[in-house]
């Protein structure tokens, strides 16, 4: 007898819920004319930034049509110089590298390589590693100013590919930079 019990509490309980889940009343799907019409948000303005400048003298609009070495050589980018010893953007550094971001938000497509060098003061490994702290400040400032990280890439050559070769403070000031090449357009 338990058992039987057990097979008609379990059939009055599926019987209940049966019962229980017809007499619920189902919404009816929602159509075209019976949806509420959205709240109406208040009409934004719309600001369209000015056009930009003229173009800087010598730079057409086909700039990009130019082979790499051409566009290198023509300085559209310019270098980022640094203090002895230091990897902190001076305001000069800023300067330059914020009209190159100018330029490269012009030019979407452009990718570019920042080179980190260094004067022949110090070791190799010192060098090497400022060169790549200097490099590394120059894309991040870059990507504060809202270029894209990916079209950036980094190399330090530390004291190996100095610009001047003289050893006064004129020449190991042109020796501390950063200098942007283009490698893609």
């Amino acid at each position: 007898m338990n058992r039987r019990t057990t097979v008609l509490a379990l059939g009055l309980a599926a019987a209940g819920t049966l019962v229980l889940a017809a007499g619920c009343k189902k919404k009816p799907p929602t159509t075209t004319e019976t949806a509420r019409p959205a709240a109406e948000a208040p009409a934004a303005e719309t600001r369209v930034s000015p056009p930009p400048a003229s173009r800087p003298a010598g730079e057409s609009p086909d700039v990009l049509s130019a082979d790499l070495q051409e566009l290198n050589r023509k300085g559209y980018l310019k270098d980022a110089y640094f203090d002895y010893d230091r990897a902190d953007l001076r305001e000069d550094a800023r300067t330059a590298l914020a009209a190159d971001a100018e330029w490269l938000k012009r030019y979407r497509s452009v990718q570019l390589l920042i080179e980190g060098h260094c004067d022949e003061r110090g070791t190799e490994e010192y060098n090497f590693a400022l060169g790549d702290r200097r490099a590394n400040a120059a894309r991040e400032y870059l990507a504060s100013l809202g270029i894209d990280g990916s079209r950036v890439r980094v190399v330090s050559y530390g004291k190996d590919r100095p610009f001047c070769s003289q050893e006064n403070e004129n020449c190991w000031q042109e020796n501390r930079r950063d200098h942007i090449l283009i490698t893609a357009k």
